[in-house]
């Protein structure tokens, strides 16, 4: 695909409530949650990743999950994702009222054994019942795939175990799957044989990428995902997130530059840029941790320019 047949219009899924903010060592206060939330909502997004129904032993950060569920304002047309691990963690969901269900596992066996103590196959077929509640209560199901690019265990995951992983989740009835590189080792060259190969076996209209940045390749391989015909993008705004259980991985790929790239391309979002960029400076500094976007930083140090020589 030429650059002149990249995507005219691309889904943009914020999911700094959920995956950016659960590693975050200090409990960020509910208040602060919602408000981040219901601030994304008003920029434009058509689908938010707001919370997770993971027991508080594992991820404390997420207790509070039915609370901002509960305290959220909804946009009409938005999607409001929740996480769930297990038929306790749907039945969560299902009382919050989400609009679609997400469920994980990973391309690596390394990771899967690591992070979740089982194989692969096994991971899978916990899902089984929670898929089928989905399917049943006709709400949406996402499949999320981790390490698809790399694995900080076994190191390189071979094309051929994600195409495996992204048939088992057709199978469970999953409307999306992501293609997540969770440590960020991914290269352009690396995410358009991974996305054309799992566009041979599910449609590419309903796969989608989620990107960390920890070499600096994130907006690359969005851009080489778009040339693969890929027109769905996991972000976190001001870059909010990492992954607990690989050592040295930075935060998702920040919305701010997601956006940016997607505007200089002339790819529509529906999405407001400069909102995202104040709701990135309101949730970095409400939880005291630097702006990792520098479209954001850039953006927000033009504004105070121009206000200062008002």
């Amino acid at each position: 695909m030429s650059a002149s047949h990249l995507p005219q219009r691309v889904k943009v899924v914020e999911v700094g409530p959920r995956d950016g903010l659960q590693n975050e060592k200090q409990p960020v206060p509910t208040a602060i949650k919602i408000a981040l939330v219901d601030r994304l909502s008003a920029a434009g997004f058509a689908n938010i990743e707001a919370t997770s129904f993971v027991s508080p032993k594992w991820v404390p950060q997420m207790a509070d999950g039915a609370d901002v569920m509960a305290g959220i304002a909804r946009r009409p047309g938005t999607i409001y994702s929740v996480l769930t691990p297990n038929m306790r963690g749907f039945e969560g969901a299902v009382a919050a009222k989400a609009d679609e269900v997400v469920i994980f596992c990973a391309a690596s066996e390394a990771f899967s054994q690591r992070n979740i103590n089982c194989s692969i196959e096994e991971s899978i077929a916990r899902f089984e019942p929670v898929a089928r509640a989905a399917k049943d209560a006709g709400l949406r199901l996402r499949g999320s795939i981790s390490c698809a690019l790399g694995c900080p265990y076994q190191g390189e995951v071979p094309v051929a175990s994600v195409v495996d992983v992204v048939k088992r989740l057709a199978a469970l009835g999953c409307d999306e799957i992501d293609i997540a590189d969770t440590i960020g080792v991914g290269t352009p060259s690396r995410t358009r044989e991974v996305m054309e190969a799992c566009a041979s076996v599910f449609p590419i209209e309903r796969l989608s990428g989620h990107f960390h940045d920890t070499y600096g390749q994130a907006t690359a391989n969005i851009y080489a995902a778009l040339l693969s015909g890929i027109s769905i993008f996991h972000s976190s705004v001001a870059g909010l997130g990492g992954c607990p259980y690989a050592k040295g991985a930075t935060g998702n790929v920040a919305t701010e530059d997601v956006l940016y790239l997607l505007q200089g391309l002339g790819i529509e979002t529906g999405i407001d840029l400069e909102a995202v960029v104040h709701t990135g400076d309101y949730i970095s500094q409400a939880i005291g941790r630097p702006n990792a976007s520098r479209v954001g930083r850039a953006m927000l140090a033009k504004m105070k320019d121009v206000a200062a020589s008002a």
